[in-house]
């Protein structure tokens, strides 16, 4: 009995991608989102099918997330921001829900979100991890968006068209 096995690429053309990013932290959020866009231009993502959202920090994203998801404009989707460990309590906070929220969204509206807010002990760490986290959400969002397409067009998992 052959395996059925279904896969993905890195083929950005044709796909539609929101990418929010956090003021918060700015230097190193900035870094990871130019670093994101480059990749995405890379392999194939035209200028005009990105559209980029700014929103002040990591605990605003999610709700950003959610209304793009909404519009059905967007076959992925992209978070960035940056969570920097400080005296208190707040860190864990902020770090704890914005992933849940990022990860709510993809559940919800059944869209790739690539989760890129930095959590980390200092300013150095998120730096020296901005730009390739930022090149890896974007490849995260195509190739995930295109197993998605992959697994419907295989499995006629859903009647939207591309």
């Amino acid at each position: 009995m052959a395996i059925n096995r279904v896969e993905s690429d890195f083929n950005g053309e044709g796909l539609r991608v929101g990418v929010v990013t956090a003021r918060f932290n700015a230097e190193v959020t900035e870094a990871e989102e130019a670093a994101c866009l480059a990749a995405l231009a890379a392999n194939g993502v035209a200028q005009e099918d990105i559209t980029v959202v700014s929103v002040p920090g990591a605990l605003e994203i999610p709700l950003s997330l959610a209304q793009l998801a909404e519009t059905g404009r967007f076959d992925a989707l992209i978070a960035l921001g940056a969570v920097i460990r400080g005296e208190t309590y707040h860190f864990e906070v902020v770090s704890n829900e914005s992933c849940a929220g990022v990860s709510r969204v993809s559940l919800e509206f059944h869209l790739p979100v690539a989760n890129g807010i930095l959590t980390t002990e200092d300013d150095a760490q998120a730096m020296a991890r901005a730009e390739e986290k930022g090149r890896d959400c974007a490849m995260a969002a195509i190739e995930m968006a295109n197993l998605l397409f992959a697994i419907d067009d295989r499995l006629g998992g859903s009647d939207d068209e591309r």
